[in-house]
């Protein structure tokens, strides 16, 4: 989840810049460090907002009853509770829908910082205040953003079992994406990240990630992107330019196949591969945040750079719900 976060952080300044811009405005190696966006340097997006609720909806299925059969309404409620600290104006409208316990009876909302908006992307807008939890079988819509695979890495840690985290990853993401290939690409991620937890090689997950993937209806356009991102990464060296053939990150297999092209090129560099993956003409905060993601589950936090996690906005609360979403996990996935 830190890994994540800073690859958010990294992008967040130049998230809808293209390359030229982005090298004429900080140098040929464009973004380097934290630069500044929303007024400081380090600052999280929705990316890692939504990454927190969905770790926040996992961590209260296992404390209340009433989410024990259903852990994906948990993770709705506590995306509710993300809307809630984004439409401020309509809060009273989604106590009055949805009662105080889905909406404001959670563990973020106490935190201030996070009633600010950060480019929340418009599908996950639209899906949540449309009162129906979208699901793979009844979707709320055809969108296939990257808004479901971005903040789903959280699963990987709460299911040892990667079948139980793909599928989980694919219900979480399905609540505001209704495109196949918008949650396939969320199961992908929360299984491969849940892969490398068990300590397999990033290599070894991605072919258990893909096998999974493989298995599920209206899967080729997520493996051709995946399959294509492991083959680059094999025969092309690194760039920005590189990164194009994967397209722009603003569609989920296309964020989750740069993410993955970033991470198998850095060869468990941190920093290496998050530079990477934010400086391209795309969604950098998303791209870079999926690469973190996936470093920091091979590497742990000491493989991110230590001035990163010092600069981080937020840095206490995401390291106390990580901290939180592994005690509450960890005896279950031991048994």
């Amino acid at each position: 989840m830190l890994g994540g976060a800073v690859g958010d952080a990294l992008g967040a300044p130049v998230e809808f810049m293209g390359i030229d811009e982005i090298r004429s405005r900080y140098g040929q190696a464009g973004v380097t460090r934290y630069e500044t966006a929303y007024g400081r340097r380090g600052a999280i997006t929705d990316d890692t907002q939504m990454a927190l609720f969905t770790a926040e909806g996992l961590i209260l299925s296992t404390v209340r009853s009433e989410y024990a059969a259903a852990p994906t309404t948990a993770i709705y409620h506590a995306y509710l509770r993300w809307l809630y600290t984004q439409d401020t104006l309509r809060q009273n409208h989604l106590v009055d829908t949805h009662g105080t316990c889905a909406v404001i009876d959670g563990i973020l909302t106490g935190h201030a910082a996070l009633f600010c908006r950060r480019a929340p992307g418009r599908s996950c807008l639209s899906a949540l205040r449309s009162g129906q939890m979208g699901t793979m079988d009844v979707p709320v819509n055809q969108s296939k953003g990257c808004g479901g695979v971005m903040r789903v890495a959280p699963v990987g840690l709460a299911c040892s079992d990667i079948e139980k985290a793909f599928q989980l990853g694919c219900e979480a993401a399905a609540v505001t994406h209704g495109h196949p290939t918008g949650f396939l690409s969320a199961g992908h991620l929360a299984a491969l990240v849940s892969g490398l937890l068990s300590e397999k090689p990033l290599a070894a997950a991605l072919v258990d990630a893909n096998r999974v993937l493989a298995q599920r209806p209206q899967h080729d356009e997520c493996l051709r992107a995946v399959e294509q991102a492991a083959d680059l990464s094999q025969h092309r060296s690194p760039s920005p330019e590189m990164l194009e053939h994967l397209g722009a990150g603003w569609v989920a297999e296309e964020a989750l196949a740069i993410g993955l092209y970033c991470a198998l090129t850095a060869d468990d560099d941190f920093r290496t591969g998050a530079l990477l993956a934010v400086n391209h003409s795309g969604d950098s905060d998303s791209t870079g945040s999926i690469c973190g993601a996936v470093i920091g589950a091979q590497t742990g936090i000491d493989g991110v750079p230590n001035e990163w996690r010092t600069g981080l906005e937020l840095r206490t609360v995401i390291e106390e719900i990580a901290a939180d979403l592994y005690d509450r996990f960890a005896e279950t996935n031991e048994n």
